[in-house]
């Protein structure tokens, strides 16, 4: 199997003499937020969190996300927090790009590398820390878990994504597979957090079009993502916001692999009155 690679934004500010053209791009469709976007000055800080810092790179807004948010967290040594989330109805996915972390699940203690994945209830007490002498990324995706009478609310797991074998999609030879860290039969997620996998030549070859809404982080390659009627170069460390419904194909050129963390919400009813919102 290839190892795995991860992109995770550095910071820093461009030079003065740099064009401000790029390929930033938001429609009420989607949103494309490139790699560039990423400096120094677009982060945010968090309550309770000790020498951290996170890009924003999606959270519920009017004509935005509409059922998550999404942070690319950088944590320096000897930094985390004891009290994390502070949402009660809130369960999350963390998943390590850079450096090492100790996740302490209860009376639980994990660590996770690159590649490492932890799902984590509402309601969890847990806290994270990076012990180590450098840099921590990790992509921390938040959402308000839909609770349903009968229904248990899933446990906690970690795992790490060398740990879980890629999907292939029927008729595509192994050049597009899924890795799902979730099964997808179990009802009591209404979220999966996967990672989507091309080998060069790979493609969506229609436009998808579904009610889930997506959040795309590209972590290795490029490809050329049709997004509503537009065909938008991405490369790793671009995100992608889909709205529900927004057409959706893509074809990987090469030379190397494309992977993308895909978020999107899953196994509810869609929301009709005030009483289940």
């Amino acid at each position: 199997m290839t190892t795995p690679r991860y992109y995770a934004p550095a910071g820093g500010l461009p030079p003065q003499t740099q064009l401000t053209t790029d390929r930033a791009v938001f429609t009420e469709a989607y949103a494309v937020l490139p790699r560039g976007t990423m400096t120094d000055i677009v982060t945010s800080l968090l309550p309770f969190w000790d020498k951290t810092r996170l890009w924003v790179i999606a959270r519920p807004l009017s004509g935005f996300a509409e059922t998550f948010s999404q942070y690319i967290v950088e944590v320096s040594p000897g930094g985390g927090s004891d009290q994390p989330e502070l949402d009660p109805g809130a369960e999350g996915v963390l998943f390590v790009v850079a450096g090492g972390l100790t996740l302490t699940l209860g009376e639980a203690t994990h660590e996770l590398a690159e590649g490492g994945y932890a799902f984590i209830p509402p309601g969890q007490e847990w806290t994270l820390h990076n012990r180590g002498d450098a840099l921590a990324t990790f992509h921390w995706i938040r959402k308000a878990y839909q609770v349903v009478d009968g229904i248990d609310v899933p446990e906690a797991f970690v795992t790490n994504e060398s740990d879980v074998v890629g999907g292939e999609m029927p008729g595509t030879e192994g050049v597009w597979t899924t890795q799902r860290f979730a099964d997808p039969t179990d009802v009591r997620h209404d979220m999966h957090v996967n990672i989507v996998n091309f080998e060069p030549g790979g493609a969506i070859p229609f436009p998808e079009t579904h009610v889930m809404e997506h959040g795309l982080y590209v972590l290795e390659g490029k490809a050329v993502y049709l997004l509503n009627n537009d065909w938008v170069e991405v490369q790793e460390g671009d995100f992608m916001w889909l709205r529900a419904f927004c057409p959706q194909a893509c074809y990987a050129g090469g030379p190397g692999r494309f992977r993308y963390l895909l978020y999107k919400d899953v196994n509810r009813h869609a929301v009709l009155s005030r009483q289940f919102a």
